[in-house]
């Protein structure tokens, strides 16, 4: 294990995710992101003697299933940890698990330098910052965002729950992504244009002036200006038809310890400030569409309106 890795790695187990003594543990991780996988197996193992490791080949798509055993060791778990390349965040198997009663945290992408630096958080000031965000947002009914790069979306929440990832997964069914920080709703419905100017993959961080395009229509996007995201979707869409067009989320960052975007979605789509939205999957937070995609875009310098209202976000 390298040594560099293994603070954040103790951060994780101990301060977010509260591993105990009595606890069984699992690690789930993949060939590509193993020694990340083996920092989080080592911190498990100084906390509990019920740790396991798991290991397969990296997915191809973020979204897409774990092997069968894996996804039945993550339900059987008290505690679950997956730094995995391709997102476990929005499949079944996540959320089987937490309804099970496991807790536990996702890093898809994650990198060693995101480990290292996410990790080195104040989760205090995030809950804080998510408690702010959801008082402002929470009751909403509609909520717009506008951006200078040209953004202009209006959202319909309807019945659809906002949900805080905050880090910090001390209960039984807890869930966060990690890094943590960011307030999140599956919107019913949502009409207008939003520009990506920050991150998204399969670009990573944007260049000064590049922005991608995406005009939206009663929940589903009808145009994607950028041709590999585009092929992406189509390629999902042969599959799940239309469901890969979904309009899967809005999320608005409230990690105060991000100071600028570095390219990685799971760290960038957490900043103070931004917001992110998402194509494609939605299930696993709130709604009710199955896709075996969910593409992040971060927007930056957005404002945000909640029923009208202005909301104060968070800033580093």
């Amino acid at each position: 294990m390298s040594d560099h890795l293994a603070e954040a790695a103790r951060t994780a187990v101990d301060q977010c995710l509260d591993v105990k003594a009595d606890e069984s543990v699992v690690v789930v991780t993949d060939d590509e992101r193993e020694p990340i996988g083996e920092a989080l197996y080592a911190a498990a193992t100084a906390a509990t003697d019920d740790a396991t490791l798991l290991r397969y080949p990296p997915s191809e798509q973020h979204g897409t299933e774990p092997p069968a055993p894996v996804a039945a060791a993550m339900a059987e778990s008290d505690v679950f940890c997956a730094p995995t390349t391709k997102s476990l965040s929005h499949t079944r198997a996540r959320g089987a698990a937490c309804e099970a009663g496991s807790r536990g945290a996702t890093l898809p992408g994650i990198t060693e330098d995101v480990f290292v630096t996410g990790l080195d958080a104040d989760y205090a000031a995030i809950d804080a910052a998510c408690d702010r965000v959801l008082d402002a947002v929470g009751d909403a009914e509609e909520v717009r965002v506008t951006s200078p790069a040209g953004t202009d979306v209006t959202f319909g929440i309807g019945d659809r729950e906002w949900l805080a990832d905050t880090g910090m997964v001390h209960e039984p069914g807890d869930f966060s992504n990690l890094p943590a920080g960011e307030v999140f709703v599956a919107p019913e419905t949502a009409t207008g244009t939003y520009v990506v100017d920050g991150t998204m993959m399969p670009h990573g961080l944007l260049d000064d002036g590049e922005e991608l395009v995406f005009e939206v229509e009663d929940g589903l996007v009808t145009s994607i200006e950028d041709d590999a995201i585009r092929a992406d979707v189509e390629a999902a869409a042969e599959a799940v038809g239309d469901a890969a067009y979904n309009l899967a989320e809005l999320g608005i960052g409230t990690n105060v310890g991000v100071e600028e975007l570095v390219g990685s979605v799971l760290l960038d789509e957490k900043a103070a400030g931004t917001v992110h939205v998402a194509i494609g999957d939605n299930a696993g937070i709130g709604g009710e569409t199955d896709a075996p995609l969910h593409l992040d875009g971060i927007i930056r310098n957005p404002t945000v309106y909640a029923d009208g209202e202005a909301v104060a976000l968070p800033s580093a």
